[in-house]
């Protein structure tokens, strides 16, 4: 792989999700996932977008949620096209000039030049980018002293809402589905400097080769060292690759996009348990996984884990891990399109995701997300 100069990412600034129902998704943020909202757009923001945002955070993590106001504005575009998703990936960058002259000279679609804003506090510096991530654009920022998460924001004196009560404290990785990857990783490596970081090849169908139906993946993961920031990329396996959940997804959400984002907390158990409490729906995970588990940790050379098998199997959660012994616990909530039951919710899913030393994607795990995807999508007369 290239090695390139490194854009200066810092970290991800924010994600922008583009919303038909503004009031139905701050409730799964704030009353299901304890997000405390901190700002909402201005009038003179709202009229000059044609539409309105309002921010969420929970640790590190901050959600801006986009609803149109009329027609013309950018979450009118994208949801003309796509069910809701997510629509603005923002990095904070050491320094937008730089990184906007690096991007250009590699080839990247720049939207706009870097624009300069000024608050009471200081600068931001602003540029954003096409990507092969269907309608997903990219948007850096640099902070020298500015206060508002964005130009037009109002900031809240005291957050509003959730508290944070499951632990969420950064986003761990984000993962996009494709119909077709590589030019999306060949992006990612010449373009954005990132470099190829974990991958896998599956199929449900590997130990069911007779069955009618299955689904399989390629996943590659990249990431940009320097700040960690990690992209998950999948694509379709044959056979059956038109009935493939990354498949599914894709006509689900009319093009390649973000299938779902993963919050890392420092305790799963007790995340999970209250994210149940306050009425969170995730997918289901097959008994014969847990029944199973003990072997595979023992083959997978990670031996005791801390947490009670039976107590993993009453909240659904998963666990993967390597040779070394360090391990990682996954869950992954109800696609938004079954939470809402509107397919123009679309098929967005979050994960919670806890590391124990393991720094994977959960290869092991595939098969029990895959086959619960799978339950899902028959009962719903998809495959």
């Amino acid at each position: 792989m290239t090695t390139l100069s490194p854009l200066g990412i810092k970290r991800v600034d924010s994600l922008h999700f583009y919303v038909r129902d503004l009031e139905r998704s701050r409730a799964l943020l704030v009353d299901t996932l304890d997000f405390a909202e901190i700002g909402t757009s201005s009038h003179e923001l709202e009229q000059a977008g044609k539409q309105r945002s309002a921010a969420f955070r929970a640790g590190e993590a901050t959600f801006v949620l986009c609803q149109p106001l009329g027609e013309g504005g950018r979450a009118w575009r994208f949801l003309n096209k796509h069910p809701e998703g997510l629509g603005t990936v923002v990095f904070e960058v050491e320094d937008a000039a730089r990184c906007f002259a690096l991007l250009e000279e590699r080839g990247a679609t720049t939207i706009s030049d870097v624009e300069t804003f000024e608050d009471d506090g200081g600068q931001l510096h602003t540029f954003s980018i096409t990507t092969p991530f269907g309608d997903t654009t990219f948007r850096f920022v640099e902070r020298r002293g500015y206060g508002k998460l964005l130009p037009g924001f109002h900031s809240y004196q005291a957050p509003a809402g959730g508290r944070n009560s499951h632990g969420f404290t950064v986003i761990d990785h984000i993962t996009t589905n494709f119909p077709t990857m590589k030019p999306a990783l060949l992006w990612m490596e010449h373009v954005m400097g990132f470099q190829q970081y974990w991958g896998v090849e599956f199929h449900t169908n590997d130990l069911t080769p007779e069955a009618s139906h299955g689904t399989g993946l390629k996943s590659v993961v990249m990431w940009e060292p320097v700040s960690g920031v990690k992209f998950a990329n999948n694509e379709p396996a044959r056979p059956h690759f038109r009935s493939s959940q990354i498949n599914v997804f894709s006509e689900d959400h009319r093009g390649p996009g973000v299938q779902h984002v993963a919050l890392e907390v420092s305790d799963i158990v007790c995340a999970v348990g209250r994210l149940r409490e306050r009425g969170a729906e995730f997918m289901t995970t097959p008994g014969t996984y847990y029944d199973l588990l003990p072997q595979r940790l023992k083959d997978l050379g990670i031996g005791e884990i801390e947490e009670d098998i039976e107590v993993l199997r009453d909240l659904g959660i998963l666990v993967d891990g390597d040779q070394a012994g360090e391990y990682m616990l996954q869950i992954f909530l109800q696609e938004l399109s079954q939470l809402h039951s509107d397919p123009e919710a679309g098929p967005f899913f979050f994960e919670v995701i806890q590391r124990k030393g393991d720094q994977g994607f959960g290869a092991g795990n595939f098969r029990a997300l895959f086959e619960s995807i799978e339950q899902e999508q028959v009962r719903a007369g998809r495959i």
